[in-house]
C-alpha cells in the first residue's frame, strides 16, 4: 500500500454523452505526484480519519484513493469544524494554467460503505459528501458547492443556490446511492451569473440546483473523505478522476 505523507422519464432519463471535450485534470490515484504541489489533509489526533493509495479493489489500475474513519469526533462548534477530513485537493490557482472557467465536468468513480442515521434530538443529520467545488482562491473556501449523500441515501447538492442554503430545481427521491459497490458520478458546473449544478449517478440524473454568488470559474476541488463529525465508522475509494471543459452530456 502507498500512504499518503503525514498521513422520471422526464428527469431520470438515460443521458447521451456529447463528443469528447478537453481533458483539464485527470487522476487514477495511481502516484502521490498528481497531487504535488496540492494541500493535503493531514492527520491529528482530532481528526479519526485517515487516507492511503490502496490496491484494494480498485475501480482500474493498480490503485485507488481510500479513506476511512475509525471513531466519532466531537460535534462541530460556532467556530470549530469538526468534520472528518481526509482528503487530497485539487488547487488549479497553483497550476500554469490557472483557474478552469466553467462550464465543466467532472467525472469520478467512487465506492463507499457508510450507515448513516437520521439526527437525534440536538444534534445533525448524518452525511458524506462526494465532492466540494469553490471558486475561491484562498484557504477560506469562502463560498462552495457539495454533492452530499444524506442519511436517507440521497445524492443531493448542497448551498445552493447560495451558501447555506439547499433549494433544487430537481431531485430524485426514488435513486439512491448503493454501498459497497463501484458507481460512476458526472457532475456538470456552471458558475456563470445564472449557472447551475448537475449531478449524475450512473448516467441517471439525480440532482439539479441553480448556483448564484460565483464568479464563473473552478479554483479548487476535493474528492475523498469529508464527513459529519458523529460518524463513528465508514469507508470510502476514489478512482478514475477526469474533468472536462464544456457539458457532461447532450
Amino acid at each position: 500500500m502507498k500512504h499518503f505523507s503525514t498521513v422520471i422519464l422526464a428527469w431520470c432519463v438515460f443521458a447521451m454523452p456529447i463528443p469528447a471535450q478537453e481533458v483539464l485534470f485527470a487522476s487514477g490515484f495511481e502516484a502521490l505526484s498528481d497531487f504535488d504541489g496540492f494541500y493535503i489533509t493531514r492527520h491529528d489526533d482530532q481528526s479519526h480519519a485517515f487516507q492511503e493509495l490502496s490496491a484494494i479493489d480498485p475501480a482500474a489500475g493498480k490503485f485507488a484513493h481510500r479513506a476511512w474513519i475509525t471513531r466519532a469526533n466531537p460535534p462541530s462548534g460556532m467556530f470549530t469544524n469538526r468534520n472528518h477530513r481526509a482528503y487530497p485537493t485539487v488547487q488549479f490557482q497553483k497550476t500554469p494554467a490557472g483557474v478552469l472557467p466553467t462550464p465543466l465536468c467532472v467525472g469520478l468513480s467512487v465506492w463507499a460503505d457508510f450507515d448513516l442515521r437520521s439526527a437525534s434530538q440536538g444534534h445533525e443529520d448524518q452525511w458524506i459528501s462526494l465532492a466540494t467545488f469553490t471558486d475561491d482562491q484562498s484557504d477560506s473556501w469562502r463560498r462552495t458547492v457539495l454533492v452530499n449523500v444524506s442519511y436517507d441515501g440521497f445524492i443531493h447538492l448542497q448551498h445552493v443556490p447560495r451558501q447555506g442554503q439547499q433549494a433544487h430545481i430537481f431531485q430524485s427521491t426514488t435513486v439512491q446511492f448503493p454501498y459497497r459497490q463501484w458507481v460512476r458520478l458526472a457532475v456538470e458546473l456552471d458558475f456563470s451569473p445564472q449557472g447551475y449544478a448537475k449531478v449524475w449517478l450512473d448516467d441517471v440524473l439525480v440532482s439539479h440546483a441553480a448556483v448564484r454568488a460565483m464568479s464563473n470559474q473552478l479554483a479548487q476541488a476535493h474528492f475523498g473523505l469529508y464527513a459529519a463529525p458523529s460518524i463513528r465508522a465508514g469507508e470510502i475509494r476514489n478512482d478514475n478522476l477526469r474533468i472536462t471543459s464544456g457539458r457532461c452530456y447532450g
